[in-house]
Order: structure tokens, then C-alpha cells, then sequence
């Protein structure tokens, strides 16, 4: 095991790079024109007018009977209203989704600090053990004191 320490090279790219965001992704121009359409349709004020414009049509769908009811129910209010709250609730999970990535993204950075301090740690101590072993190794033992011969 090598008692040098060398930071982990991944501990500098994070710090230069970042947690990736969306922001940062390139989309280019269809890519906005998407997300701008998203934004605009993805909320609920839109799914309130949709369903106003779908109810615009249900009295119709009531006097041509069952099955233009059932017809109505399916490809007019469910696919208008239902699409804007889909994409609410997807938003909303992506935003709780980017939060946990971006806690993800600061505690891994955290861990990687640690285990740097660590390491660092590790070395200090190893440096000071070596020095203790130099230190209590170059003093020599003191010599036994020689026994005087025995009279008698």
C-alpha cells in the first residue's frame, strides 16, 4: 500500500465541471421551441381551458347517444384535459427528481472531500509513526552494567 497521497483526479474535474443541469444542455432551436410549447401547455390554467373547451362539445355528445358520449369521453376530454395534467405532474417530478440529483451531486462532492482529508490524515500519521520509529531506534539501549565476579 502506498502511504503517498495523491488526490483523486475526479475531485478536480467536479469542481471545474459541476452538477450537469438543463441549462446546460444543448437543445438548440427546435429543442426551445419544444420546451417553450411544454411550458405553455404543461400547466394547469391550460388543462382548466381545455376541459372548458371540451365541455363546449359534451352536450352534443349527450344528444348523439352512447356511443359518441363514450367517444367524446375518450378522445375529447381525456386526451385534452389528461395531457396538460400529465405534464404538471411530470414537471413536478422532474423538479423533485433535479433536487435529489442535485443533493445526490453535493454529497458525493462531500464524500470525496472526506476521503481526501482522510487520506491526507492517513499520511500525517504515517509521517509521525515513521519519525517515532527513527527517534526511539537511533537512541541506543543503554548497556547492561557488567556483573562483578562473585567472591567466594
Amino acid at each position: 500500500m502506498s502511504v503517498e497521497h495523491t488526490p483523486h483526479e475526479r475531485i478536480a474535474e467536479r469542481s471545474k465541471v459541476g452538477p450537469h443541469t438543463t441549462k446546460a444542455e444543448h437543445i438548440g432551436f427546435n429543442g426551445r421551441v419544444a420546451i417553450l410549447i411544454t411550458n405553455s401547455v404543461g400547466t394547469m390554467w391550460c388543462a382548466y381551458a381545455f376541459a372548458l373547451l371540451a365541455l363546449i362539445s359534451l352536450p352534443d355528445a349527450i344528444k348523439a347517444g352512447t356511443a359518441a358520449l363514450i367517444a367524446w369521453i375518450a378522445q375529447t376530454f381525456l386526451q385534452l384535459v389528461l395531457l396538460s395534467v400529465i405534464m404538471v405532474g411530470q414537471k413536478v417530478s422532474a423538479a423533485a427528481s433535479d433536487k435529489q440529483a442535485l443533493q445526490t451531486y453535493k454529497d458525493a462532492e462531500a464524500l470525496l472531500r472526506i476521503q481526501d482529508d482522510v487520506h491526507r490524515l492517513i499520511k500525517v500519521n504515517n509521517d509521525l509513526t515513521a519519525q517515532i520509529h527513527a527517534a526511539t531506534c537511533a537512541v541506543p539501549a543503554p548497556a547492561a552494567k557488567p556483573k562483578a565476579p562473585r567472591k567466594g
